[in-house]
């Protein structure tokens, strides 16, 4: 019965943070178009040398990626800590890591996942051949959820302080650096025709660690900052 529960107040929370989203859509969009322009940028200043533009994607492609989701990670909780809402969810029945998962996912849904998408149809600009398309997707897939994770901790830790933006940043960038290595090295072995399982496994193995540790991290965290 209490699992049912979680679920469902899991799933409220996504549904909530989805539905609020897009009463602000610039804050969804921004860091797409972000994305779109940074990437398209290089093609157009480096020119059409096609052996060039395919070894320089993938750190372009996943660097713009790590930055697109940066973008709006000091808002991930501001709006409920603001209001009062945070404290509330902090007080309810239901387990605060349950819903601090719950808000991390919505935040993927809203960021990674629509980076995911777009990463291969702007990789075309760097004449990618289709198993390096498919091994990008793949490698964001997996690497994306793992940036949102890290960045929810970090954007637990800064809550309410001047200047959270750069904070943020200067604490979660150190820790994106092994997933952009396995995320951009993945693309760079299949687009020198090696196999990219071995980076494509320690991105799942990343990801399964983050996903069991961040939310308890993220959780202490909001904790600390509601006392």
């Amino acid at each position: 019965m209490s699992d049912s529960i979680g679920l469902s107040v899991f799933r409220g929370v996504i549904h909530r943070d989805l539905r609020l989203a897009m009463r602000r859509k610039s804050d969804v969009l921004t860091p797409l178009f972000f994305f779109v322009i940074v990437v398209s940028l290089f093609p157009l200043g480096i020119g059409s040398e096609r052996d060039m533009l395919r070894q320089i994607a993938p750190g372009i492609l996943w660097v713009a990626a790590l930055l697109a989701t940066m973008l709006s990670l000091d808002r991930l909780f501001e709006q409920d800590y603001a209001d009062g809402t945070l404290e509330q969810m902090a007080l309810s029945p239901a387990p605060l890591g349950t819903l601090v998962l719950g808000k991390v996912v919505a935040y993927w849904l809203l960021t990674g996942f629509p980076l995911t998408l777009l990463a291969p149809l702007l990789a075309l600009q760097f004449d990618l051949s289709t198993p390096s398309l498919l091994v990008l997707a793949a490698s964001l897939a997996l690497g994306t959820p793992v940036l949102s994770f890290i960045g929810a901790i970090g954007a637990s830790l800064t809550l309410g302080l001047r200047g959270s933006s750069a904070l943020v940043a200067l604490l979660v960038l150190p820790l994106y650096v092994p997933v952009l290595i396995f995320g951009a090295g993945s693309v760079d072995a299949a687009t020198a025709g090696l196999g990219a399982t071995a980076h494509l496994s320690l991105l799942g193995a990343v990801l399964v660690l983050t996903g069991f540790f961040a939310p308890w991290a993220t959780t202490a965290a909001l904790r600390i900052a509601l006392e």
